[in-house]
Order: C-alpha cells, then structure tokens, then sequence
C-alpha cells in the first residue's frame, strides 16, 4: 500500500509557486532568527519595526528568486547548479537589503527599509544554510524512502579520484537506481583509510572473501579514467575470482553532455581489454562526399558490408545499392532498415562473379561510389578450396572494379585485409591479387581506386570471439591453434568508418592502413573471455591448443615487404607506399589466372597465384612443395 503510494507520488512533482512559497517563509523566518541572534539571543529589539520589515524582505527575496529561476527546479533532483542559483538569489537579496539602507541612512529616513548591517549578513549565512539543507534534506528523504522499497545491490567504487566522486553523485542522485555505494576502493596509499562522504576508501588487497561476506558487497564499479587495459584485466580477474560483478564507466566523452548517468555504467567487455584506443573520426567532408550519390555496397549482408551500409544510412545519398549472393542475410538487412524507415534502398541478390549480371546492375542504378566488401574469407577452407579464392576474391574484385571505369564511378573502395601482407595462405595471396588489379587500372579512366586493410573485425562472422563464446556456453574447453599466435583487432564500427573515411580521402591508388596499437596474443585473449564470463581458468573451462591449421600465420602484419607508410591528416590512419608495378606484365597474369576452370588441380592454381605474389611463401600447407620448387 505505501509501495503504491510512493510510486504514485514518484510521477508528481511539487508546484514551482509551492516551492517559491516555502522559500519565502524559510527567507521570512531566518531574518527573525537573524534578529534573535543579532542580539545575543535577548528580546531587547523593537518587534513592530521587525515584523514591518518583513513584508520588504519577502518582496525583496521575491524578485530575487524570480531573477535566478530557483523555484523552478525539482526539489528531489536538486544539484550542483541548484545550490549555484539558490546562492546567487541570497546574495541578490541581501543586496537589495544593504542599497535600501543604505539610500535610507544616506537621506535619514528611519524606516522599514532601513536595516542592520549586520543583520543582513547573518540573514545571508542563514538563507544559504535553510535554503540549501531544506532542498537536500527533502531530496535524502524521498531517495530514502524510494530506495527502502527496492532490492538494493551493495557496490564498491574503484577509484577515489574526481571520476569515482562523479559516479557517486551518479548513483546517490538517481531515485531510480538499485545501488547503494558503501565505500571506494584506490591504488593511492595517501587515500587509503580515509573517508570520502563518510564512505571509506580500501585497499585493493583488503578485498577477500571475508570481507566480502561481511559487508555484503555484490558489485564493484571501475570508475579511473584511461586506465590500462592490463591493469583493468588485472582488476577484473581478481575481482571475479571472487565471484563480484565488474561494471566500467565510460571515457567522460561518453557522457551525454558532459553528465554521466547510472545507464552508461556497462559491465566490462573484451573490447576494453584490447589494449588500445577506440579509433575516432570526425569529419565534416564525409556530409559532402556522400551527399545525392548513389552507392553500390557488394556483400552487403556480411558483417564489414552492412555495417557499412548502416552508416552510410547516415547521410543524405541518393540511392543505397545493396548487393549479395547469401539470401536470408540480406533479407534481415532489408528488413530492419525497413523497420528503421529507412527510405531509397534497395537489396538485391546477386554473384559478383556474374559478370553480365553486375553490369546489367551498373547499367540500371549508375552508381558513383562503390564498397567492394564481397569475399571469400576463412583461411582453412579457402586453402582446400583455392578455385573459390580466385573465383571470389579476384575474379569478382576484378568484374566490380572494371565495370566501375567502364560506367565511370567516382571512387571504388576495396575492402582488404592484414592476410594480404606477404600472405602465408591462398585466402591473403587472392585478397593480394585484388589489391594488385584495382591499382593496375588506376589512371585508365576516372574511377579513383582505394583500398583499406583491416586486422581482425571485433564480433564478425567467424571471429574468434563468437566461436570463444560459443566454447564458453558449452563448457568448453577453448581451442587455439598456437600459445604464441597474435592478433590485430578492431572493432566493426571502427573498421567501417575507416572505409567512409578512405573513400572521402583517398585520390586514388592509395591503400590505408591503421595504427591498431599492440597486437593481442589470442591465448590471453582466450583467459580473459573466461574470466569476464565470470569462471575460473583452468578449473571451470580450460584451453586446448590445437596446432597451426593450414595457410595460418603465427604473427599478422599490416605492411608488405618493401612498404612503409606516410602519415594522413588522420595520426591514426596511415598511407602504404607500396612498389611500382609492372602493370601489363601483371594484369596479364591475373587474367590467365581467373582464366581457369573448376576442373584445374589445386596445385596448378596455387601456381599460378605464387607466379603472381613472389613473397607468398605458404605455411604449415601441403602447397608448401611448390615453394620448394623455386
């Protein structure tokens, strides 16, 4: 009943002329105390001449509230700048008091505006001290009284610094949070045994089971700004090991106007542990670059191609071309940017290998921009399967981009990847291949070809990380093909918009790569997943290493041999200078190569791409005979 009650209560708020009113009283009855103290607590003052003054003073406190606007605010979500305004409007009023004395002092005129200056400034200390403590007594009140009626989880906040007091205000200030803070935890020896609002603040080691137990905590809540990944993995592990939950509060240019609030306090996820900056581009020209253009994205339904399309739903195109062979992805695309409302799109299957087809496409929509994002990409089927490579990877890359400077679009961008670089595997030597034959056909016509290599996309289609969480749901154990193996990562939506920003950049010929940071050995990648899903390694789920699987690479990289890179206007966003190629010699030798036909050997077609890409060099491969040979 009085659950009820509140609730209903909790949807009401006070009158603004309600709150006025009892500012005015507080203001009536503080300038009686301030007679009272003014004379020592004795009754030896004109009362007549007092209760006279009062109606100025409520007149007078009146217009100053007015002027701030104090009375407007909801007394239960009272704040910083609340307290700023109740201030400023007790200041306004015992400035009104002292110039009406003064003028009345200045022309001798006793009357009720002539006041003592000493009781004005007593009646300024009280108005902030009863206006200030009424507003937040009532604000503790009613977030007392709501929070009694809710099952409230016990949380510590790690870091006593400037950002662990904000998400305290936070936590404190929101009535409909479920969290009761009961102390900090920090690194700072200095802090450490102090109190901060009566809460104390803990050493990390002070944080075993049996403290846990006695003061009941659940939760703890990291709030350091630009803390290492390392140190947060560190804080992380120990903490779920000792079975608490692990919440983070994001960068504070996160914040939704420079506030934070409860919502935006995530639980830790593996991209905070990745050991570098989110990549972040913003720029004004991508508005113009894409304005009233019609673009074309092939595979449009995987994970990098419709991400893509996402943002470029963005801006202001004139048509959204939307291309795959993989029909139900492409239908689900469809469908939520139908459900989304997203107008001038259209989703269209089709087989880039289908050359008639994609110039019937070409002919029919006109595009000026082009995303090639369509690929064949898992390394050990592509390396069982290398006709489907070369059908995919370059024949394909091949029809797109000369249809292309056929129909004269602006720009073509290629989707590439790290595997390209000095490749191990058939999968990287065809994506090779394709960055080759869009840079041959650089200058034969107006189409600016650019391409973007990418480390491994954070959650996409055959990720390790979706296969990790799978394990991880199963029980395990998880499987690494190497303790040594290392990694790039990034995560989708950087990956996209690193293309939307090559596109706007680029002026052809051109491949960008990114500063990714350190690369991440995919077995501590493989603990942590086990940790952050809150088990034990290797108790609850252990790691099986498996061994190297064919074409696979022990170590990624982001530039050939004989490739450096010059800077953009990006830091994190470089230029490859890559070597002059012998362009007919090499366009002839791509086209013999997509020349051949389903019934070649697969020995035969490695040949061929090896003839092509002299630094491919296979790994752990049966194809490595072929190396031998040279």
């Amino acid at each position: 009943m009085i659950k009820h009650l509140l609730q209903r209560i909790s949807h009401k708020y006070a009158s603004k002329w309600l709150v006025m009113l009892f500012d005015l009283m507080i203001v009536a009855f503080t300038f009686v105390a301030a007679y009272i103290i003014r004379f020592n607590f004795k009754l030896d003052f004109d009362f007549v001449v007092m209760f006279k003054q009062i109606p100025f003073v409520f007149l007078a406190a009146l217009i100053s509230f007015i002027l701030v606007g104090s009375y407007k605010g909801v007394v239960r979500f009272t704040g910083f700048k609340d307290v700023v305004n109740i201030i400023i409007g007790v200041n306004i009023l015992a400035t009104i008091l002292i110039i009406s004395t003064f003028f009345s002092r200045r022309f001798n005129y006793q009357s009720i505006f002539n006041i003592s200056g000493s009781i004005i400034y007593i009646h300024l200390l009280l108005n902030i001290l009863f206006l200030v403590g009424f507003k937040l007594f009532i604000k503790s009140m009613y977030n007392k009284l709501m929070q009694d009626f809710k099952t409230q989880k016990r949380v510590l906040i790690f870091g006593a610094g400037s950002s662990g007091m904000i998400t305290y205000d936070a936590i404190t200030n929101d009535p409909k949070n479920s969290h009761v803070v009961i102390g900090f935890i920090d690194d700072n020896e200095r802090k450490i045994g102090k109190k901060i609002n009566t809460l104390r603040v803990y050493s990390l080691d002070k944080i075993t089971e049996d403290f846990i137990k006695k003061v009941e905590v659940e939760e703890v809540i990291i709030s350091v700004q630009n803390i290492e990944s390392s140190r947060l993995l560190q804080i992380s592990g120990l903490l779920f090991e000792l079975g608490l939950k692990v919440k983070i509060v994001p960068p504070v240019q996160h914040w939704i106007d420079g506030d934070l609030s409860v919502g935006q306090i995530k639980e830790v996820n593996i991209e905070d542990l990745l050991g570098r900056d989110p990549i972040s581009i913003v720029n004004p020209a991508l508005v113009d670059e894409y304005e009233n253009q019609i673009i074309l994205i092939t595979g449009a339904a995987g994970s990098i191609g419709s991400e893509i399309a996402r943002k470029a739903t963005n801006y202001r195109y004139k048509k959204l071309i939307l291309v795959d062979t993989a029909e139900s992805p492409l239908y689900e695309l469809q469908q939520e940017f139908v459900q989304k409302g997203i107008q001038n799109f259209i989703a269209i299957v089709a087989d880039v290998r289908d050359y008639r087809r994609m110039e019937q496409l070409f002919q029919l929509h006109k595009p000026k921009i082009v995303f090639h994002a369509a690929a064949y990409k898992h390394v050990p089927l592509m390396e069982n399967n290398p006709y489907e490579a070369v059908s995919v990877n370059i024949g394909g890359t091949r029809h797109v981009a000369s249809l292309s400077v056929k129909h004269g679009v602006n720009k073509f961008v290629l989707i590439s990847t790290d595997k390209a670089v000095n490749p191990t595997n058939v999968m990287g030597a065809t994506k090779r291949i394709a960055e080759l034959y869009v840079n041959c056909l650089q200058g034969k016509g107006q189409t600016k070809f650019i391409t973007t290599r990418f480390g491994n996309v954070l959650g996409s289609n055959g990720s390790v990380i979706p296969l990790f969480k799978k394990q991880i749901e199963n029980g395990g154990p998880l499987t690494v093909t190497h303790k040594e193996i290392t990694r790039y990562f990034m995560t989708i939506s950087e990956a996209c918009q690193l293309v939307l920003e090559a596109a706007t950049m680029g002026n052809g010929g051109e491949i960008f790569v990114f500063d990714m940071g350190e690369s991440v050995k995919i077995y501590d990648l493989a603990k942590n997943m086990i940790i952050l899903s809150g088990l034990r390694f290797p108790e609850d789920i252990d790691i099986r290493i498996t061994g190297l699987r064919p074409g696979e690479k022990i170590y990624e990289e982001l530039l050939a041999d004989g490739e450096n890179t010059r800077p953009t206007y990006h830091e994190k966003i470089m230029i490859a200078k890559t070597k002059t190629l012998e362009v007919n010699a090499i366009s002839e030798k791509i086209s013999n190569l997509c020349a051949i036909n389903s019934k070649s050997q697969n020995l035969e077609i490695v040949s061929l791409i090896k003839d092509i890409i002299p630094e491919y060099i296979s790994n752990n491969s049966k194809y490595e005979v072929l190396d031998s040979k040279k």
